[in-house]
Order: C-alpha cells, then sequence, then structure tokens
C-alpha cells in the first residue's frame, strides 16, 4: 500500500498533462485549419507532428464510432472526458485504499 498512493498521483499527473496535449493540439488543428498558422513553418509543423503522435491513437478508436458531423470533430471533448472519468475513479481508489 506503501507504493500504490505515489503510484496513483503519477497517473494522474500524466493524465492532467495528456489532457493539455489533447486541448493545444485541437487548437492547433483549428488554427491550422483557419489558416491562422501555416504548416510551412518546419517548426510548427514538428510541434503539429507530435501532437497528432501523440493523440491521434487515444482519438482514432473515439472517431470510429462517432457519426459523421461534416466539418465538427468532438472525439477531443468526448476523450477529455473520459480521461477526468478516469482521474476520479483513480481518486475515489486512492482515497479507498488510505
Amino acid at each position: 500500500m506503501f507504493f500504490v498512493t505515489p503510484l496513483i498521483q503519477i497517473l494522474l499527473y500524466a493524465i492532467d498533462i495528456y489532457i493539455w496535449l489533447v486541448i493545444i493540439s485541437a487548437i492547433m488543428s483549428w488554427l491550422v485549419a483557419f489558416n491562422v498558422i501555416n504548416t510551412g513553418n518546419s517548426f510548427i509543423y514538428q510541434i503539429g507532428r507530435a501532437l497528432y503522435q501523440l493523440t491521434d491513437p487515444a482519438l482514432r478508436p473515439i472517431r470510429r464510432f462517432l457519426p459523421n458531423l461534416g466539418g465538427i470533430d468532438i472525439s477531443p471533448v468526448i476523450l477529455i472526458l473520459l480521461l477526468y472519468f478516469l482521474q476520479m475513479l483513480l481518486v475515489q481508489i486512492n482515497s479507498a485504499l488510505v
């Protein structure tokens, strides 16, 4: 039990960081779509590619089950809600163990 609480805290921090990565990825995709930032810049391209590679494996299964909503992609919102649910579950497990 001594190692469980710090491990759960690390998982909670990792989920927080991943939620921010999903948010940044969604905002960056909007900025690229509206031509506010240009992926012709190699630095912007590398950041976008890294965010895509980090977030797409979690977003792809959600996108398969969502209906086509035109140009609107709500998979980041659903992923964030699932991650918040996982965080609440981990907090409950942690409080039950302590």
